[in-house]
């Protein structure tokens, strides 16, 4: 039986992420709706039951938590083909915009977003001090581009599917060695105070160890099992270990969460403001510079998603580390997976009603 081409794996691997957005992803936002209500009723109601969960940490890491985030990311991670990387010399410039947007823009433009609405302009309805968690919880999303749900994204976009493998392999690549620098560095410019140790045991837990863990067992998997078993039985077996781990994080999480909630509902929407602004900013930049360039639309529009979504179970675990359960950090990360599909969906929209646009580019630069 011949053997699957790296094009057809990656368009397997968008396919089954695809597949799943109906049953889960598509209703993201609904289900984050109820681990809010499920998890601030299970923290007023049973008020032991965070007060035991707080007892089980390590440099301010919750080992439950970390317990369920490992669960979470595993799956994520064991998909990566980094093998796929040489592949990126066939079309570097959409390599090029991932990269650039992603590293050298996007941290920076939430940083300024989050620090003039949540710290300037909304100054009247959020304390100084809980205003400057926010704006944490903020920086922690915009220094970790999406590497999970991005599958999605370009398959509704009908994006390159091998070339997105690409993009995403890099990003994960690049936050073993940016995520930490950039947080630390933006955090400092915030006036808030950093724990480089804990920073750096976050990256390890919740980076190095799944990464490294996912790449040694997909190699031992695909060597003693076969591709056909890997991808048809192992991975579907996975796919619900993922949607477990992020809602049962998310009720603990809430449940620490109760009395910020309760005190201050209107919050969770002045912070989506400036998180959806950044991410139709990004998108907008990522977009444009990859019609500029005569990029295919299916290598445009999965370079512009990249960088429009967020990495959001990395960032509650860091949030989560760093300041707490029961921060305004981590609430705010929370507030981006609220976001997350109604925007993504929004956009891919977006994305699919301008594809004639490159379609035109194309044509007019190879008649040129």
């Amino acid at each position: 039986m011949p053997s699957k081409t790296s094009e057809s794996v990656a368009k397997d691997i968008t396919e089954q992420h695809a597949k799943g957005l109906g049953l889960f992803e598509r209703y993201l936002t609904i289900w984050v709706a109820l681990c809010i209500i499920i998890g601030v009723s299970l923290g007023q109601l049973w008020p032991a039951f965070p007060e035991t969960l707080s007892r089980f940490t390590y440099s301010q890491v919750s080992i439950p938590v970390a317990v369920l985030i490992w669960i979470m990311i595993y799956p994520m991670m064991v998909q990566i083909d980094f093998g796929s990387i040489v592949r990126a010399g066939r079309q570097p410039k959409g390599l090029i915009v991932t990269l650039v947007v992603n590293w050298l823009i996007k941290p920076f433009s939430m940083f300024f977003f989050a620090w003039l609405f949540l710290t300037v302009l909304f100054a009247r309805w959020i304390p100084a001090d809980l205003g400057k968690e926010y704006l944490a919880g903020a920086i922690l999303l915009g220094a970790a581009p999406c590497t999970a749900m991005v599958f999605v994204w370009s398959y509704l976009t009908k994006g390159d599917p091998a070339y997105t493998l690409v993009q995403v392999a890099v990003n994960d690549l690049v936050i073993l060695f940016a995520f930490a620098p950039i947080v630390i560095f933006l955090l400092g410019v915030s006036s808030i105070t950093v724990p480089y140790d804990t920073v750096l045991l976050s990256v390890v837990l919740y980076v190095v160890i799944p990464l490294v863990a996912g790449f040694l067992s997909r190699r031992w998997l695909l060597r003693t099992r076969g591709r056909d078993w890997f991808e048809n039985v192992f991975l579907k077996r996975l796919s619900p270990l993922t949607i477990c781990g992020l809602l049962l994080t998310l009720i603990i999480l809430f449940s620490f969460q109760g009395d910020v909630i309760l005190a201050n509902p209107f919050h969770i929407l002045l912070i989506a403001i400036p998180l959806v602004i950044q991410t139709f900013f990004i998108f907008a930049l990522g977009y444009g510079w990859a019609w500029a360039w005569r990029l295919n639309h299916e290598v445009a529009a999965p370079a512009a998603m990249i960088g429009a979504s967020n990495f959001f179970e990395l960032s509650v675990a860091v949030a989560i580390s760093l300041f707490g359960l029961s921060s305004g950090a981590a609430l705010a990360t929370v507030v981006g997976v609220l976001t997350e599909v109604p925007v993504m969906l929004a956009l891919v929209r977006i994305a699919n009603s301008t594809r004639n646009r490159f379609l035109n580019v194309q044509t007019l630069s190879n008649k040129v």
